[in-house]
This record gives structure tokens, C-alpha cells and sequence, in this order.
């Protein structure tokens, strides 16, 4: 058998990144598998314009203040730069071009083989995957009738595509407004929604929201020790223009439609309308199919788990997961504190098998 590793790290974006920094103040021997050729997640694969929703100085992972103005919202270049960084400063062993396809367990060692077919062991698994690889599209009736495009959020850049075009984006979260807003400045755009846009200003008394968040404490707020996860539906935080263009209607909201027909889709009250493309900014679902294997996964493919630390397999662990311990879990703000926790646990488990 090749060497064993005390943890190996599934992802080396944030979640995988944060994780490595904790392990590494631990002493353990480690390393972390990251799919494409770059350690910094899922973040070059969004549209160009996004940026973060919370300030740089609650956007840091740990150890690394984030290196822009404090009252500043970090663009995805920046946001990639710094990820970069950080793997750098801490000297993290990111292996990437690594795409884990399977892992088994045998007499408490895991074997981890990959899409190059290289084969890794260790004594413990951290899964920080994340779940931009596997983007969710709901089923809508007649879409198979459809001419034109039918594409999730994953897939769009920028708006130059889509000039002069009628465009329909299917969601009420941030994507969906940021995409809709940017899309209605070239084409006549319209948010489909199953219930109207929850707009959150992002600064309140003059502070951003993040700041009465985190003072008030429900920004880590252990939704899992009462046996739940956080809160997945979130109001659009708005500085100011996202609220006020789409009371202008531009673009407008209006019910989801009910199915498509060749040339579009057919409203709730029965009119037809031609469209070009409907961008549905619908989410992601959790990608764990390297973990079926060793039974980590129930029968709707999402981890069992409480707190990131696996209930049917002993060694398994998760940083990442949505509202897997608070509400700020699955974000850059979020990643340090559940891969503090996690390291803690995994610390015990390791102790039982020197």
C-alpha cells in the first residue's frame, strides 16, 4: 500500500482551503484533491460580474484578511486571486487535477482513487466539494418542444449573447435578480418567480447587514444543535438599484409560467409568448456521488450528518455543505469557523487510531 495519510481533502476551493489551514497548524500529514487546475472552487466558472454579497472584512478565510478595503465588495477576479493567495501563504499541498471518483473504507483506512486513476489512502476523508458541479433544473412541461435556449445560471457569463433578445430568468435569490438586472440592460428581461423577490437592504443604520448579523449572533447560530440546518431561502440583498429596477419593471417579475410550447411559454392565464432563452437561476444540489459507496449518502443523495461530521461513517467529514451548521455555512465567511469545528472532531477520532 502507497503512503497513508492522516486527511485527505476532497476540493480545494474555500471550504477545502480552510480546512487546510487548521490541519496544517495540527501537524497532520495531508493533502487536498482538486478537480480542475486551479485551487480556488467553484469560483472561475461564474458570470464575470458577480460579487460577493458580504464586505471583504467579513469575506476572509482564516488566518488571511482578505487584501482590499474593508467596505468593499469583492468581485469573482478578486475573490480568485485571493484564494490563490491564500493556498500560497500556508504553503497548503494542493493536488489539482484531481477528480475523485470513488471512495472506499476497509479496516479504517480509506482508499480514494481518481478520474487518472491514482490511488490515495488515509485515515480520515474531509469532503469539501461543494455543489456547483451539479446545477439543479427543475422539470417543466413541454421543454422537450422548446426551440430555443434552455440554460441554468452555471452556464452564463455575461450578457453579450443575448442582445436584443426576450429573456426569461426562472428564480427570486440574488443570481437571478444580479443575472435578470444585468441582462435587462441589452434585452427585455422578466424575473419568473414562484413567489415575489424578498429584498433585504445590505446596509441598515448605516452598517452593512453582515455587521447586525454578527453582533445579534444569528449569523452562527448553531441551527444544528436543535437538529436542523440553517435556513436556505434568503432575501436579495440590495444596496440600493436591485430593488428600485424591478419596481420599475425593468426587469418585471411576474408568476412562474406553467409549461413551454415551440416558439416559448405559456403564462398561468393561458396567454403564449415568444421567447429567445429562459435562464433558470435555480440552485445546486449536492454532488457526493464518490461517496455512495461507503453508504454516506441517503436515498434523496444528501449526506447524513450532524454538524459536518458523518452519523454512518466514522473518519467522514464535511466543509461546505449549506446550512451545515449556521447560516453563514458554504460561504467564505462561513468556511473557517465549520473547519475549525470539524478539525476538533476529527483531532478525537485520530487519537483512537495512532
Amino acid at each position: 500500500m502507497s503512503e497513508i495519510w492522516d486527511v485527505i481533502v476532497i476540493g480545494g476551493g474555500q471550504s477545502g482551503l480552510a480546512s487546510g489551514y487548521f490541519l496544517r497548524k495540527k501537524g497532520y500529514q495531508f493533502v487536498i484533491l482538486e478537480s480542475s487546475n486551479v485551487a480556488a472552487g467553484s469560483w472561475p466558472h461564474y458570470y464575470d460580474s458577480l460579487q460577493l454579497f458580504s464586505p471583504a472584512n467579513f469575506s476572509s478565510l482564516p488566518g488571511m484578511k482578505f487584501p482590499s478595503d474593508l467596505n468593499q465588495y469583492p468581485n469573482k477576479s478578486e475573490v480568485i486571486r485571493y484564494l490563490a493567495e491564500y493556498a500560497q501563504q500556508f504553503q497548503l499541498p494542493v493536488h489539482i487535477k484531481k477528480q475523485v471518483l470513488s471512495v472506499k473504507k476497509n479496516n479504517h483506512i480509506f482508499t480514494v482513487k481518481t478520474k487518472n486513476g491514482e490511488t490515495y489512502h488515509s485515515k480520515v476523508i474531509i469532503n469539501a466539494t461543494g455543489t456547483f458541479r451539479n446545477p439543479y433544473l427543475p422539470q417543466v412541461k413541454g421543454s422537450e418542444l422548446f426551440n430555443g435556449r434552455i440554460l441554468h445560471s452555471s452556464q452564463y457569463k455575461n450578457p453579450d449573447p443575448f442582445i436584443n433578445e426576450r429573456i426569461i430568468v426562472v428564480g427570486s435569490g440574488n443570481s437571478a435578480v444580479q443575472i435578470a438586472i444585468e441582462l435587462s440592460k441589452v434585452s427585455k428581461t422578466t424575473l419568473a418567480v414562484r413567489q415575489p423577490v424578498r429584498f433585504q437592504k445590505q446596509k441598515v443604520l448605516g452598517q452593512d447587514i453582515h455587521v447586525w448579523l454578527k453582533l445579534s449572533g444569528f449569523d452562527q447560530f448553531p441551527f444544528w444543535r436543535l437538529g436542523k440546518t440553517a435556513p436556505k431561502t434568503k432575501p436579495v440583498l440590495d444596496l440600493g438599484p436591485y430593488k428600485k429596477q424591478v419596481d420599475k419593471g425593468n426587469p418585471n417579475q411576474v408568476k412562474m409560467f406553467t409549461r413551454f410550447y415551440c416558439d416559448g411559454i405559456i403564462w398561468p392565464d393561458g396567454n403564449k409568448e415568444q421567447v429567445d432563452t429562459v435562464i433558470f437561476a435555480t440552485g445546486y444540489k449536492n454532488h457526493l456521488s464518490h461517496l455512495v459507496k461507503i453508504g454516506a449518502i441517503d436515498s434523496t443523495g444528501e449526506p447524513v450528518h450532524v454538524g459536518g461530521v458523518s452519523t454512518v461513517v466514522p473518519g467522514l467529514y464535511y466543509v461546505g455543505l449549506e446550512g451545515q451548521r449556521s447560516f453563514a455555512s458554504a460561504t467564505l465567511r462561513g468556511s473557517g469557523p465549520d473547519a475549525k469545528f470539524v478539525i476538533r472532531k476529527l483531532e478525537r477520532y485520530l487519537k483512537l487510531y495512532k
